[in-house]
């Protein structure tokens, strides 16, 4: 059965990193599934073809994209709140399917008042993301009020979503939340699009048109890191760490690509000494991601966060990389035996993973292998949108009082649950 879904996303959708590329991937999947789905959304970010779009009142003074915490987002709120309404008695939804804590506080009053379900897209906690931001301090007197606040707006969603099977426990054991109510479904890649790089002459040639683009001297072996670029995602600890592989390795480059901040983190490099064997392109254009990725010879994701997701994982898997990350619940839940593993924020072991990953070069590729094998069996977008729509249909039997359907998983899910 076909639905129309009112989906919210507080936030200046769309831009090229993690939680942006989740909604347009399930926005696109679901369409393929014959649903009609409207996105309420702040009024900047690009927009993309094939999408309805609607946005909230323009606010002439805030034009940059809005990542993570910011005093900003309160009015933004507020006027996407209005927009999201509107927009619901115009279509009126079967669901509404609410990205980010925000969103799922609009999205469940809206759905109060029009008597509509709401499922949560659970992103990470919001406390700790402020936190992580900096934006809140856990020994401060908002903290508390903040807890309380983001408790209730977990319980108001009749189900949440979440991205890894460590979510769905820190939200159970911290939370209390009921697990009758909890799904997950893992972050997910176009394993089409992001695939190995191929060594036909024409592919050689535009990796190396790329690399004389960005000023990577020739000979070089390429550490690749696509994301954000902020401390809580380690951005610091990953330039730290390239100070010590780069006096090991001199022939090693890293390109670290994304936003915002480029020019302090350029500096910083500068700071360590690294700069020449640094390269900082800024934000790339998501439908450019995967021809950028096959410059690398080994991929990095130095996240600092223990409850947010790790989407840009799943697309150096696909990509056939070996991949180093920090030794946390969600990087394990994702890649299991096909990664190389830092300790918890300590620059030095991941420099150290780094280099057995550059020159210990037959494991570092059977790793890559898994890693791409293990994409294609458990992270497609397909799968992914099967397990929304099937959350979607057990909401409605639930508020109808009939039998549940049952919730699709992989193998990998059912074992890590």
């Amino acid at each position: 059965m076909a639905y129309t879904i009112l989906s919210i996303a507080s936030t200046s959708f769309f831009a090229d990193y993690g939680a942006h590329v989740r909604i347009w991937e399930e926005t696109k999947a679901l369409q393929k599934r014959g649903h009609r789905i409207v996105i309420a959304t702040y009024h900047n970010g690009d927009n993309m073809p094939g999408f309805d779009i609607r946005r909230s009142w323009d606010v002439p003074w805030v034009k940059r994209t809005m990542v993570g915490a910011s005093r900003h987002k309160i009015y933004l709120d507020v006027a996407l709140s209005w927009r999201a309404l509107r927009v619901a008695l115009e279509i009126q939804p079967d669901i509404i399917h609410a990205h980010i804590h925000e969103s799922a506080l609009i999205g469940s009053v809206i759905g109060r008042l029009l008597r509509v379900p709401v499922i949560f897209d659970y992103q990470g906690s919001l406390t700790s993301e402020m936190v992580d931001h900096g934006f809140l301090n856990p020994n401060g007197y908002i903290y508390k009020p903040m807890r309380w606040l983001e408790q209730r707006i977990n319980s108001m969603a009749d189900a949440v979503i979440t991205s890894s099977h460590n979510a769905a426990n820190v939200l159970r054991e911290q939370w209390n939340f009921p697990s009758a109510r909890l799904y997950t479904v893992g972050d997910s890649v176009n394993t089409d699009r992001f695939k190995p790089a191929n060594n036909t002459p024409e592919a050689q040639a535009e990796r190396e048109r790329i690399r004389q683009q960005l000023g990577i001297p020739p000979n070089r072996r390429v550490v690749v890191y696509l994301g954000l670029l902020a401390e809580y995602q380690g951005t610091n600890i990953l330039l730290e760490a390239a100070q010590s592989v780069i006096k090991a390795l001199p022939d090693v480059h890293f390109l670290i690509m994304g936003y915002p901040d480029v020019r302090s983190y350029q500096a910083l490099a500068q700071a360590l000494g690294v700069a020449e064997h640094v390269t900082m392109p800024g934000r790339i254009l998501y439908k450019d991601a995967h021809a950028y990725l096959a410059l690398g010879d080994v991929a990095v994701a130095p996240k600092m966060s223990a409850t947010e997701g790790a989407g840009k994982i799943p697309n150096y898997m696909a990509m056939g990389l070996p991949i180093v990350t920090f030794d946390t619940p969600v990087s394990k839940e994702i890649l299991g035996s096909a990664g190389f593993y830092a300790r918890f924020g300590d620059k030095e072991s991941l420099a150290a993973e780094i280099i057995q990953a550059l020159e210990n070069r037959e494991h570092a590729q059977h790793v890559g292998q898994l890693a791409r094998q293990k994409a294609i069996a458990d992270h497609s977008w397909e799968l992914a949108a099967y397990q929304i729509e099937s959350v979607y249909e057990r909401v409605l039997a639930q508020r109808a009082g009939k039998p549940l359907p049952p919730f699709p998983v992989t193998l990998h899910q059912e074992q890590g649950r």
